[in-house]
């Protein structure tokens, strides 16, 4: 049976959407891990199939450990995706009033996807950070009255919590998406996606040149987002999206154009593109 690891313990987000991304998938032992390097490592060394891990969220953008661990540690490949919009919830033990919460836990997206009602409804809390939503859930659920967590509904659930107010996220179009991250990447749908990273050249008009590729072989690009090169101060490399699969003509013939103007270059994988049912 193959294994997929997710950033646990049980009741996180990443469960949640786990979910979603298995449910036209069958026979997958979901695995929870403490962080997510261990994770894309298991990958590597064959502990597990598959690594679920998620790399941008709506709100607070990119998930910068993830971006630097596909990058620079591992030799992985994207191999699918999944969307799911993050509904944040105000949790505590039972019959907890809500006028007596002093602390407020939660993983730092979290909290930082909740700044406005904490700061308008609890502004005197201490705010902690764990390592996921459900940790909080757990450490709330053996602590004290004076303690909440923000999280979601099956950690609630999971760690038998009360949910003091639901919805408590400052956008409701808030959304991760979430990647499968395996040895391997996908066979073509018909409706696939590309990731790479590269690092251009020190020369005026690097960066320009080279999106000019896709744009002479009409690739839509659907992302770019920059991360320091860790090798030289000013020094960045590049994660782009895009649509098409890299077995398709146009996709391949620009990825080769891109191999020999780039100093840096590594294809990501190439996997379906996400759709919700």
């Amino acid at each position: 049976m193959p294994q997929i690891g997710f950033l646990g313990p049980e009741g996180t987000f990443s469960q949640e959407a786990l979910e979603i991304y298995l449910r036209d998938k069958k026979g997958y032992n979901q695995v929870a891990f403490s962080n997510m390097r261990e994770i894309l490592l298991a990958v590597e060394d064959g502990s597990i199939d598959e690594a679920f891990v998620p790399i941008e969220n709506s709100i607070e953008g990119p998930i910068n450990e993830i971006l630097d661990l596909i990058a620079f540690d591992v030799d992985l490949k994207i191999k699918g995706e999944a969307i799911v919009t993050v509904r944040q919830n105000l949790m505590a033990l039972n019959n907890t009033d809500i006028n007596n919460i002093k602390v407020i836990l939660s993983h730092p997206q979290g909290i930082g996807q909740c700044r406005k009602y904490i700061a308008t409804n609890f502004p005197n809390a201490e705010v902690r950070l764990l390592p996921s939503t459900a940790a909080a859930a757990r450490l709330v659920s053996e602590g004290s009255e004076g303690m909440a967590a923000i999280g979601s509904e099956i950690a609630a659930r999971i760690y038998g919590l009360d949910i003091l107010k639901r919805d408590i996220q400052d956008n409701d179009s808030n959304a991760t998406r979430f990647v499968a991250i395996g040895r391997n990447d996908a066979e073509k749908t018909g409706n696939d996606k590309t990731s790479i990273v590269f690092s251009t050249e020190d020369k005026p008009g690097s960066l320009y040149r080279i999106l000019d590729i896709f744009n002479l072989w009409d690739i839509n690009l659907t992302r770019i987002e920059s991360r320091p090169a860790k090798n030289k101060l000013g020094k960045y490399i590049f994660f782009v999206d895009m649509n098409g699969h890299r077995d398709d003509p146009d996709v391949r013939d620009a990825l080769t154009m891109v191999k020999r103007k780039t100093s840096f270059f590594k294809l990501l994988g190439s996997y379906a593109v996400f759709e919700d049912k």
